[in-house]
C-alpha cells in the first residue's frame, strides 16, 4: 500500500551529538509558512542530550517524530532510515545544525509544481541557494548561487547541490534511487545518480538556507574533501584518470570560489 500522503513534506534529519544545535534547527522547521510537514529526527546513538531535547519537542508538536537507531551506523544509514519511515509525497533532508528561513518549503514547492506544469512533468529533483553561517547561526554574507538547471556531467564539475536545500518528489523518483550509499560524500554520490537516471535537476536561486560551518572546520576539511571527491570519480563513477583530473580542476575552482 502506498503510504505517501499527497502534499505532505517529510523532512529527514540525521542526529548525532547535536544537542547544541538541534532545538534551533527544529524551530526553523516549525516556523515554515508551509504547514503540511512531518519532521523525522533520526538519532544515531547520540551520547549527549540530543535525544532528550528531541523527546521534549516531540511532546509539544505531534508533527515531530523521534526515530532511534539501535546502533551507530553513520549519516547515510540514518538518512535512509528516515526515508523508510517517511509518509510524505515530498522528501527533504536537513542537517542537524543547519537552518531554514520560513519561506523555504513554500517557495520550493511552488517552484517545483510550476516546473512540472510548464516545463517537465517528470521533474522530481530541485535544490536551492544557501548562505554560509557561523556556529551561532548568523549569516556570513557569503551566498552560494545555483543554476536554473544542472545535468549529470555538469554536476561532476560543480558540487553546488547542498543536501539541506534538496526537495524530491517521491511520485517521480522512487525511494530505491534516493537511498544513499554508505561511503564518504554519500549525498553527492546520490545526487549524481539521480541526475544520471532522471536528467536535469532544477535550481532555485534564492537564499533560504543557512549552512552552519566554522572557519576552522572548513580549513581542516579541505584535503579530506579532495580525497572524497577523487574517490567518487574513480570508484563510484568509474571515470578515467584523465576525466577525473578534468572534473577535479573545475570542482576545486568552484569549491574555493564559494568560500571566498
Amino acid at each position: 500500500m502506498d503510504r505517501r500522503e499527497s502534499g505532505l513534506v517529510s523532512i529527514v534529519v540525521p542526529v548525532y551529538n547535536a544537542g547544541a544545535f538541534i532545538a534551533e534547527t527544529i524551530y526553523s522547521v516549525q516556523a515554515q509558512t508551509y504547514r503540511a510537514w512531518e519532521l523525522l529526527l533520526v538519532d544515531d546513538c547520540s551520547q549527549d542530550n540530543s535525544r532528550e531535547i528531541i523527546r521534549q519537542e516531540c511532546a509539544r508538536d505531534e508533527r515531530l517524530r523521534l526515530v532511534v537507531q539501535e546502533e551507530n551506523g553513520g549519516t547515510a544509514k540514518a538518512r535512509n532510515r528516515g526515508v523508510q519511515e517517511a509518509c510524505g509525497q515530498y522528501l527533504c533532508f536537513l542537517d542537524a545544525d543547519d537552518l531554514w528561513l520560513p519561506e523555504k518549503l513554500e517557495t520550493q514547492l511552488e517552484q517545483l509544481r510550476k516546473i512540472q506544469e510548464m516545463m517537465n512533468p517528470r521533474a522530481g529533483f530541485v535544490f536551492m541557494g544557501y548562505e554560509f553561517a557561523d556556529t551561532s547561526g548568523k549569516g556570513l554574507g557569503k551566498v552560494v548561487h545555483v543554476p536554473e538547471q544542472i545535468h549529470y556531467r555538469q554536476a561532476l564539475k560543480n558540487t553546488t547541490i547542498f543536501t539541506s536545500t534538496v526537495m524530491i518528489d517521491r511520485n517521480i523518483i522512487p525511494d530505491e534511487d534516493i537511498y544513499m550509499p554508505c561511503i564518504a560524500s554519500e549525498d553527492t554520490a546520490t545526487w549524481w545518480q539521480i541526475l544520471k537516471k532522471y536528467g536535469a535537476g532544477y535550481g532555485i536561486d534564492r537564499n533560504l538556507v543557512k549552512y552552519r560551518r566554522s572557519t576552522a572546520t572548513l580549513s581542516s576539511n579541505k584535503m579530506t574533501a579532495v580525497r572524497r571527491i577523487w574517490n567518487l570519480y574513480r570508484r563510484q563513477e568509474r571515470l578515467s584518470v584523465a576525466e577525473s583530473v578534468y572534473c577535479m580542476f573545475f570542482w576545486a575552482f568552484r569549491a574555493v570560489f564559494r568560500r571566498l
